[in-house]
């Protein structure tokens, strides 16, 4: 299995490789080093990066105008990223079909562009996802049982409170897929730092 660190945002579909959701592709987020170092023991294979189009968090991050400049942009950025962390960069997920990108790995954006239906999160616990669903965004959550808890929360309170953020008014609902390679057990020890973070079935 090829496992690819990309935006949770809804409209990310993998189809070939899973994908371990983490908001912008990890640009710019804090402890990433460490997230991603936890993530290639526990996971035990190299980890590819892909850039999505009308990526939110960056065009945040680096104040851009228009979308044009942030689909320019989130691929350079994540191709520097990358490098910094030694992963292999894949390529570019568009609005259309799905995308043969570098590695082995397929997939495309499949939410209406300028236009965000996720109304929950889901927490990814033992090997990224498993089943797409145009309804929620995506967090990996794999890796919280093997770090500081202060790590952990900082890194999960920075992807959920921009969810929140994109979506409104309405308040996200929370969900776990516990499916994975990792199995149960890493599942469940994930799970329980989630709820002593704040994150539990709403």
């Amino acid at each position: 299995m090829s496992y690819v660190i990309a935006c949770g945002d809804e409209g990310v579909q993998i189809n070939e490789g899973s994908r371990l959701g983490i908001l912008g592709a990890g640009f710019s987020l804090p402890h990433l080093e460490k997230i991603i170092k936890t993530l290639k023991k526990l996971l035990g294979s190299e980890l590819m990066v892909a850039a999505n189009e009308e990526n939110a968090w960056i065009r945040e991050k680096l104040d851009l105008a228009t979308w044009e400049q942030t689909n320019a942009s989130a691929q350079q950025h994540l191709q520097v990223l990358a490098d910094q962390h030694g992963l292999k960069y894949a390529g570019f997920l568009p609005f259309s079909d799905p995308q043969e990108l570098a590695h082995g790995i397929k997939g495309h954006m499949v939410r209406p562009p300028k236009m965000h239906l996720a109304n929950k999160i889901q927490f990814t616990l033992a090997g990224g996802e498993q089943t797409f669903n145009l309804g929620q965004f995506v967090i990996s959550a794999e890796w919280v049982s093997a770090v500081d808890k202060k790590v952990a929360q900082e890194f999960i309170d920075a992807q959920v409170e921009f969810y929140q953020k994109l979506t409104g008014a309405k308040k996200l609902i929370f969900v776990f897929e516990e499916e994975g390679k990792l199995g149960k057990d890493l599942a469940a020890k994930n799970r329980k730092v989630l709820a002593d973070l704040g994150y539990q079935t709403n």
